[in-house]
């Protein structure tokens, strides 16, 4: 996850998702992830205190940032964020969920940011997509819900 002052998602050279300022997700779904992962996700994206407040602090999330100024969310699926290099060169991707599951799990995210209020976008879920952003900091965290001690 990353703060931006602009993100945007093209496919085939087209934009398919765009934001201002706000979170660049690129979203994995972990084979033992849940539909109530998904949930709890979503609300750690909604409420995580990156935003800085009047003093400069990173106070604030993107539930209190002030409607004349909202956040947005740019959510791009990435399953290669479950890469697991530590023992080879080339990356395996066995913790990553399947196909299918994968993309049920980041639409329930999806659905579940848009519920809490907040602009969503998306890229396309398995796509060729081209990513760009400018980075707000940088600010960059990796968020982490589910089983096995994930959380």
């Amino acid at each position: 996850m990353q703060r931006v002052l602009s993100a945007e998602v093209e496919v085939e050279a087209r934009s398919v998702g765009k934001i201002g300022p706000g979170l660049l997700v690129l979203v994995a779904a972990h084979r033992r992830d849940t539909l109530a992962d998904a949930a709890k996700m979503a609300d750690r994206i909604a409420k995580i205190r990156i935003f800085s407040d009047a003093d400069g602090k990173m106070n604030l999330s993107l539930l209190d940032l002030p409607t004349d100024r909202p956040g947005g969310v740019l959510l791009v699926s990435n399953f290669t964020v479950y890469g697991e290099t530590a023992k080879n060169r080339r990356p395996s991707f066995i913790d990553s969920a399947p196909y299918q599951e994968g993309e049920v799990l980041f639409q329930e995210l999806v659905e579940q940011v848009k519920k809490l209020g907040i602009q969503v976008e998306t890229g396309v879920f398995g796509g060729d997509m081209k990513v760009s952003l400018v980075n707000d900091g940088p600010v960059t965290v990796i968020l982490e819900v589910g089983p096995s001690g994930r959380d």
